[in-house]
Protein backbone atom coordinates (compact mmCIF):
# COMPACT_ATOMS: atom_id res chain seq x y z
CA UNK A 1 0.00 0.00 0.00
CA UNK A 2 2.82 1.97 1.02
CA UNK A 3 4.59 1.46 -2.43
CA UNK A 4 1.35 2.31 -4.61
CA UNK A 5 0.86 5.49 -2.07
CA UNK A 6 4.62 6.41 -3.24
CA UNK A 7 3.88 6.08 -6.91
CA UNK A 8 0.70 7.85 -6.99
CA UNK A 9 2.33 10.99 -4.67
CA UNK A 10 5.63 10.69 -7.40
CA UNK A 11 3.06 10.93 -10.60
CA UNK A 12 1.32 13.49 -9.45
CA UNK A 13 4.15 15.53 -8.43
CA UNK A 14 5.55 14.84 -11.75
CA UNK A 15 2.59 16.05 -13.37
CA UNK A 16 1.99 18.77 -11.07
CA UNK A 17 5.75 19.89 -12.14
CA UNK A 18 4.90 19.70 -16.34
CA UNK A 19 2.21 21.78 -15.54
CA UNK A 20 3.94 24.52 -13.98
CA UNK A 21 6.62 24.04 -16.95
CA UNK A 22 3.88 24.16 -19.60
CA UNK A 23 3.16 27.48 -17.84
CA UNK A 24 6.44 29.26 -17.71
CA UNK A 25 6.58 31.76 -20.69
CA UNK A 26 9.88 31.49 -23.16
CA UNK A 27 10.74 34.69 -23.62
CA UNK A 28 13.53 34.86 -26.34
CA UNK A 29 15.82 37.86 -26.35
CA UNK A 30 15.75 38.87 -29.76
CA UNK A 31 19.11 40.31 -29.78
CA UNK A 32 22.52 38.96 -28.44
CA UNK A 33 24.38 41.90 -27.09
CA UNK A 34 27.66 42.06 -29.13
CA UNK A 35 26.31 42.32 -32.65
CA UNK A 36 23.25 42.62 -35.21
CA UNK A 37 23.16 39.10 -36.04
CA UNK A 38 20.14 37.90 -36.71
CA UNK A 39 18.98 41.73 -38.26
CA UNK A 40 18.44 43.07 -42.16
CA UNK A 41 18.71 46.89 -42.47
CA UNK A 42 16.90 49.03 -44.68
CA UNK A 43 17.22 52.73 -44.73
CA UNK A 44 15.76 55.21 -47.20
CA UNK A 45 17.88 55.83 -50.34
CA UNK A 46 19.98 52.59 -49.67
CA UNK A 47 20.44 48.98 -50.47
CA UNK A 48 19.52 46.46 -48.04
CA UNK A 49 21.99 45.71 -45.29
CA UNK A 50 23.70 49.18 -46.47
CA UNK A 51 23.73 50.93 -42.58
CA UNK A 52 24.45 54.49 -43.57
CA UNK A 53 26.09 56.15 -41.31
CA UNK A 54 26.55 53.29 -39.13
CA UNK A 55 22.76 53.69 -37.49
CA UNK A 56 22.17 50.68 -36.40
CA UNK A 57 25.04 49.53 -33.84
CA UNK A 58 25.67 47.74 -30.51
CA UNK A 59 26.97 49.74 -27.50
CA UNK A 60 27.31 48.56 -23.58
CA UNK A 61 24.92 45.73 -24.71
CA UNK A 62 21.95 47.89 -25.82
CA UNK A 63 20.78 48.15 -29.33
CA UNK A 64 21.20 51.77 -30.16
CA UNK A 65 20.43 54.35 -33.30
CA UNK A 66 23.05 56.89 -33.45
CA UNK A 67 23.26 59.90 -35.95
CA UNK A 68 26.72 61.18 -35.16
CA UNK A 69 28.34 60.52 -38.55
CA UNK A 70 25.17 62.37 -40.11
CA UNK A 71 25.71 65.51 -41.16
CA UNK A 72 21.78 66.04 -42.40
CA UNK A 73 18.92 63.74 -41.98
CA UNK A 74 17.71 64.30 -45.11
CA UNK A 75 14.59 62.34 -44.34
CA UNK A 76 16.55 58.88 -44.66
CA UNK A 77 14.07 57.24 -42.52
CA UNK A 78 15.57 53.75 -41.17
CA UNK A 79 14.26 50.18 -39.99
CA UNK A 80 16.14 47.30 -38.65
CA UNK A 81 14.03 44.10 -38.96
CA UNK A 82 14.50 41.06 -37.28
CA UNK A 83 14.91 38.40 -39.83
CA UNK A 84 11.74 36.16 -38.78
CA UNK A 85 7.88 36.51 -39.20
CA UNK A 86 5.70 35.92 -36.41
CA UNK A 87 1.98 35.56 -36.41
CA UNK A 88 0.82 35.09 -32.72
CA UNK A 89 3.06 36.59 -30.03
CA UNK A 90 3.61 39.63 -27.51
CA UNK A 91 6.74 42.02 -28.62
CA UNK A 92 8.31 44.06 -25.97
CA UNK A 93 11.35 46.81 -25.66
CA UNK A 94 12.37 49.08 -23.12
CA UNK A 95 13.64 51.80 -24.49
CA UNK A 96 14.76 55.39 -23.94
CA UNK A 97 15.32 58.67 -26.42
CA UNK A 98 18.88 60.60 -25.54
CA UNK A 99 21.08 63.28 -26.89
CA UNK A 100 19.67 65.46 -29.81
CA UNK A 101 18.18 64.99 -32.84
CA UNK A 102 20.07 64.78 -36.14
CA UNK A 103 20.86 67.94 -37.77
CA UNK A 104 17.43 69.25 -40.67
CA UNK A 105 15.11 66.08 -38.96
CA UNK A 106 11.68 67.13 -38.75
CA UNK A 107 9.80 68.70 -36.33
CA UNK A 108 7.43 65.73 -35.45
CA UNK A 109 10.57 63.44 -35.24
CA UNK A 110 12.12 64.86 -31.92
CA UNK A 111 12.28 61.70 -29.40
CA UNK A 112 10.01 59.98 -31.88
CA UNK A 113 10.93 55.77 -32.68
CA UNK A 114 8.80 53.15 -33.17
CA UNK A 115 7.50 48.99 -33.46
CA UNK A 116 6.33 48.03 -36.34
CA UNK A 117 4.27 44.98 -36.49
CA UNK A 118 3.05 42.75 -39.43
CA UNK A 119 5.17 44.48 -41.93
CA UNK A 120 6.26 43.60 -45.34
CA UNK A 121 9.72 41.51 -45.36
CA UNK A 122 12.83 44.09 -45.78
CA UNK A 123 13.78 42.82 -48.65
CA UNK A 124 10.72 43.87 -50.33
CA UNK A 125 11.13 47.23 -49.97
CA UNK A 126 11.68 49.77 -52.33
CA UNK A 127 15.13 51.45 -52.31
CA UNK A 128 13.85 54.41 -51.69
CA UNK A 129 10.92 54.21 -49.94
CA UNK A 130 10.45 55.32 -46.48
CA UNK A 131 8.49 52.98 -44.28
CA UNK A 132 7.53 49.55 -44.29
CA UNK A 133 3.77 48.51 -45.32
CA UNK A 134 3.01 47.79 -41.23
CA UNK A 135 1.10 48.54 -38.37
CA UNK A 136 3.60 50.97 -36.64
CA UNK A 137 3.13 51.06 -32.37
CA UNK A 138 4.74 54.86 -31.91
CA UNK A 139 7.48 55.54 -29.01
CA UNK A 140 7.47 59.02 -28.14
CA UNK A 141 9.18 61.41 -25.69
CA UNK A 142 7.95 63.73 -23.56
CA UNK A 143 8.63 67.80 -23.86
CA UNK A 144 6.72 68.57 -20.26
CA UNK A 145 3.52 68.82 -22.15
CA UNK A 146 1.03 65.81 -22.41
CA UNK A 147 2.73 63.60 -25.38
CA UNK A 148 1.20 60.06 -25.38
CA UNK A 149 2.99 56.82 -26.05
CA UNK A 150 2.22 53.57 -27.89
CA UNK A 151 0.20 55.11 -30.45
CA UNK A 152 -1.02 53.64 -33.57
CA UNK A 153 0.81 55.02 -36.81
CA UNK A 154 -0.28 53.18 -40.08
CA UNK A 155 1.88 53.32 -43.07
CA UNK A 156 -0.54 51.94 -45.82
CA UNK A 157 -2.79 50.34 -43.52
CA UNK A 158 -6.11 50.82 -41.37
CA UNK A 159 -7.78 49.30 -38.59
CA UNK A 160 -11.35 48.46 -36.99
CA UNK A 161 -12.05 50.28 -34.09
CA UNK A 162 -15.21 49.85 -32.00
CA UNK A 163 -16.46 48.26 -35.54
CA UNK A 164 -15.84 51.11 -37.57
CA UNK A 165 -12.52 51.07 -40.08
CA UNK A 166 -9.99 54.20 -39.34
CA UNK A 167 -7.93 55.11 -42.13
CA UNK A 168 -6.79 58.18 -40.23
CA UNK A 169 -2.74 58.03 -40.43
CA UNK A 170 -2.11 58.22 -36.22
CA UNK A 171 -3.90 57.55 -32.99
CA UNK A 172 -3.30 58.71 -29.76
CA UNK A 173 -3.14 56.47 -26.86
CA UNK A 174 -4.15 56.57 -23.24
CA UNK A 175 -0.95 56.31 -21.99
CA UNK A 176 1.12 58.75 -19.78
CA UNK A 177 3.91 61.10 -20.75
CA UNK A 178 7.16 59.99 -19.93
CA UNK A 179 9.52 62.67 -20.04
CA UNK A 180 13.56 62.85 -20.22
CA UNK A 181 15.62 59.89 -20.89
CA UNK A 182 14.07 57.41 -18.53
CA UNK A 183 13.28 53.97 -19.82
CA UNK A 184 10.01 52.68 -20.70
CA UNK A 185 9.00 49.43 -21.25
CA UNK A 186 6.24 49.04 -24.22
CA UNK A 187 4.96 45.79 -25.06
CA UNK A 188 2.76 44.59 -28.17
CA UNK A 189 0.09 41.59 -28.08
CA UNK A 190 -0.66 40.35 -31.81
CA UNK A 191 -3.02 38.13 -32.71
CA UNK A 192 -2.98 37.00 -35.98
CA UNK A 193 -5.13 39.56 -38.13
CA UNK A 194 -8.14 39.47 -35.05
CA UNK A 195 -6.70 41.54 -32.67
CA UNK A 196 -3.67 44.12 -31.39
CA UNK A 197 -2.91 45.56 -28.12
CA UNK A 198 -0.98 48.35 -26.68
CA UNK A 199 0.74 48.41 -23.53
CA UNK A 200 2.61 51.35 -22.06
CA UNK A 201 4.95 50.29 -18.50
CA UNK A 202 2.32 47.04 -18.12
CA UNK A 203 -0.80 49.50 -18.63
CA UNK A 204 -3.01 48.71 -21.42
CA UNK A 205 -3.33 51.40 -23.60
CA UNK A 206 -4.92 50.86 -26.57
CA UNK A 207 -6.63 47.99 -28.76
CA UNK A 208 -8.07 47.48 -32.19
CA UNK A 209 -8.92 44.59 -34.65
CA UNK A 210 -8.46 43.65 -38.01
CA UNK A 211 -5.50 45.34 -39.21
CA UNK A 212 -5.15 45.23 -43.14
CA UNK A 213 -3.95 47.09 -45.91
CA UNK A 214 -4.77 50.18 -47.03
CA UNK A 215 -4.53 54.38 -47.46
CA UNK A 216 -1.23 56.28 -48.09
CA UNK A 217 1.09 57.35 -45.80
CA UNK A 218 4.14 55.37 -46.96
CA UNK A 219 6.07 56.12 -50.38
CA UNK A 220 8.21 54.70 -52.81
CA UNK A 221 7.16 51.17 -52.17
CA UNK A 222 7.02 48.55 -54.57
CA UNK A 223 5.15 45.91 -53.19
CA UNK A 224 1.11 46.78 -54.28
CA UNK A 225 -0.76 48.04 -51.12
CA UNK A 226 -4.17 46.02 -51.76
CA UNK A 227 -7.14 47.39 -50.36
CA UNK A 228 -8.88 45.75 -47.11
CA UNK A 229 -6.04 43.32 -47.27
CA UNK A 230 -5.91 41.77 -43.54
CA UNK A 231 -2.05 41.03 -41.92
CA UNK A 232 -2.48 37.70 -40.18
CA UNK A 233 1.05 37.86 -39.79
CA UNK A 234 4.62 40.09 -40.69
CA UNK A 235 7.75 41.14 -39.90
CA UNK A 236 8.82 43.01 -36.98
CA UNK A 237 11.19 46.25 -37.21
CA UNK A 238 12.21 49.01 -34.95
CA UNK A 239 13.13 52.71 -36.69
CA UNK A 240 14.96 55.25 -37.14
CA UNK A 241 13.20 58.82 -37.74
CA UNK A 242 15.96 61.68 -36.97
CA UNK A 243 16.37 61.25 -32.62
CA UNK A 244 18.77 59.24 -30.83
CA UNK A 245 17.14 56.14 -29.06
CA UNK A 246 18.31 52.80 -26.98
CA UNK A 247 17.06 49.46 -26.66
CA UNK A 248 18.38 47.33 -23.65
CA UNK A 249 15.58 44.95 -24.21
CA UNK A 250 14.15 43.45 -27.02
CA UNK A 251 12.32 40.55 -26.31
CA UNK A 252 9.63 38.42 -27.93
CA UNK A 253 6.67 35.39 -26.61
CA UNK A 254 5.95 33.21 -29.29
CA UNK A 255 2.27 32.58 -28.96
CA UNK A 256 1.73 29.99 -31.49
CA UNK A 257 2.91 26.74 -31.34
CA UNK A 258 2.35 23.12 -30.30
CA UNK A 259 -1.10 22.70 -28.34
CA UNK A 260 -1.02 18.92 -27.60
CA UNK A 261 -0.59 18.62 -23.72
CA UNK A 262 0.89 15.07 -24.37
CA UNK A 263 4.03 16.79 -26.32
CA UNK A 264 7.18 17.53 -24.37
CA UNK A 265 7.25 21.22 -25.81
CA UNK A 266 3.61 21.93 -25.11
CA UNK A 267 2.91 25.02 -23.93
CA UNK A 268 -0.50 26.16 -22.06
CA UNK A 269 -0.07 29.83 -23.03
CA UNK A 270 -0.20 29.21 -26.73
CA UNK A 271 -3.35 30.70 -28.51
CA UNK A 272 -2.68 29.66 -32.08
CA UNK A 273 -1.93 25.63 -32.32
CA UNK A 274 0.99 23.77 -34.68
CA UNK A 275 0.71 21.05 -33.65
CA UNK A 276 3.66 20.43 -36.51
CA UNK A 277 5.69 21.75 -34.52
CA UNK A 278 4.91 19.16 -31.28
CA UNK A 279 7.46 16.86 -30.03
CA UNK A 280 7.22 13.62 -27.91
CA UNK A 281 9.35 11.35 -25.62
CA UNK A 282 10.28 8.19 -27.75
CA UNK A 283 8.86 4.77 -26.01
CA UNK A 284 11.29 2.08 -25.20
Amino acid sequence: MKLRLSILFAFFSLTAFAQKDAAKQEWKQLFNGKNLAGWDIKIRGNDLNDNFGNTFRMEDGKMVVRYDQYDDFKQKYGHIFYKEDFSYYRIAVEYRFVGEQAPKGEGWAWRNSGIMVQGQPAATMGKDQDFPISIEVQLLGGDEKKRTTCNLCTPGTNVVMDGKLVTQHCVNSTSKTYNGDQWVRAEVLVLGDSLIQHFANGEMVLAYNKPQMGGGNVSGNDEKVIEGKLLDHGSISLQSESHPVEFRKVELLNLKGCMDPKATNYKSYYVKADNSACTYKKSK
